[in-house]
């Protein structure tokens, strides 16, 4: 290969372009991304950055020299706008026709937003810092969606002296992913410390007060931060030819089309350890699906399938939360060790006949690492409980 184009420059699209070069590319290599900026962290944008515990200087991936010794054609601020999979052609928003050998899809997601005007969203730096601005004490914010990102926010807004109310559709927050038992126990953190939250209710707009409710009641508000949920970066393939649903559609190898890869966020993949497609946005798995793409884009004859066990943390006030594995649709949720009622306890899930997932608040990271490993070898639910339940026991 002579030319390979990676869109996005994302953790994903940063991850694949080294990759690629240490592997020992040495062809020429497009990185395109959408912002003016250098490949940025985005967890912290809803911690340290939201908070001002951090500068923007603090969120570059990569220092200049680095970046610069990746020999990249760098291609920042200009969004892609089209792919044509016959010719091997990308489109960019400046008129630019980038040709390529190969090509990797690391696009990222978008915001849900709305009807309405004035609402914020939390995805990029500009998003964290606009917001960041108005969080002053006092000030009343309303944040629709109760899931990890708003709860993340909710949690920086309480801490500066903020009066948050938090509104969320679904009985309990995050059930359909963590379970309700831990559900409740993630959100009663949140009206311990003074949050308003409201559950079972949907938001119809953003308005000029705050936000109208499905039922016509007006939640008055300085401030409205929307977090109900993305969309994937992939409406400048649809005439491509390739195949999307919720994502870019890809095989084990995260392969798309012929010499076509997609990582990240906006890639969804059969993943064989679970013997499921799924589509993860965490940090961790952008940069290790990003290496593992450009790795099979180079190496047709010796292909690896990409079967993680995804990673995903979130700080909120005091409680370090931290998963491993495929915890949606799970059919039973143990707790084996510590407290739910402390804040302090491991909990295992079991999908069909096995170990799926393990979420743990404020333990040690060598506890739940223990039960990486049971995942990553697909143990039985009843043997990884009985051995838990004996040591426990000792």
């Amino acid at each position: 290969m002579n030319r390979i184009v990676v869109v996005g420059a994302s953790a994903a699209g940063l991850a694949a372009a080294e990759t690629l070069r240490r592997e020992g590319y040495d062809g020429t290599l497009t990185l395109v991304g959408d912002e003016p900026l250098a490949p940025y962290d985005r967890p912290p944008l809803s911690k340290q950055v939201l908070s001002a515990e951090w500068e923007p200087e603090r969120l570059i991936l990569r220092p200049a020299a680095d970046l610069a010794a990746l020999d990249l054609d760098l291609r920042l601020g200009v969004a892609a706008t089209g792919l044509e999979l016959t010719d091997r052609v990308v489109r960019l928003a400046d008129g630019a026709q980038l040709p390529y050998d190969g090509l990797v899809l690391a696009t990222g997601v978008r915001p849900r937003r709305l009807p309405g005007e004035g609402a914020h969203v939390l995805r990029t730096l500009d998003d964290a810092l606009t917001l960041r601005e108005q969080l002053r004490f006092g000030v009343r914010l309303v944040i629709v969606g109760a899931g990890f990102l708003g709860a993340e926010a909710a949690a920086v807004a309480r801490r500066l002296g903020a009066h948050v109310t938090l509104l969320e559709p679904a009985p309990v927050p995050l059930a359909h992913a963590v379970g309700t038992r831990v559900g409740e126990l993630l959100t009663r953190a949140h009206v311990d410390r003074g949050v308003d939250l409201r559950c079972g209710v949907r938001v119809s707009e953003v308005t000029e007060d705050g936000v109208r409710l499905a039922n016509g009641e007006i939640v008055e508000a300085d401030e409205v931060l929307v977090a109900v949920g993305s969309r994937p970066n992939t409406e400048w393939l649809e005439s491509s030819g390739l195949p999307l649903g919720d994502g870019v559609v890809c095989d084990e190898y995260c392969e798309v089309a012929r010499n076509v890869y997609a990582a990240g966020d906006v890639a969804r993949w059969y993943n064989p350890l679970f013997g499921t497609s799924m589509r993860i946005e965490h940090r961790t798995n952008a940069a290790e699906q990003g290496m593992a793409a450009a790795r099979n884009l180079l190496r047709e004859d010796a292909r690896k399938p990409f079967a993680p066990v995804p990673y995903f943390w979130s700080d909120q006030y005091d409680m370090k939360i931290q998963a491993y594995g495929h915890l949606r649709g799970h059919d039973e949720v143990a707790v084996v060790e510590g407290e739910l009622a402390e804040r302090r306890f491991v909990a295992v899930y079991r999908t069909g006949e096995r170990v799926a997932g393990v979420l743990s608040v404020g333990m040690p990271p060598k506890v739940i690492r223990q039960w990486r490993q049971a995942i990553a070898t697909g143990t039985a639910w009843e043997e990884a409980v009985r051995v838990a339940a004996a040591v426990g026991e000792g």
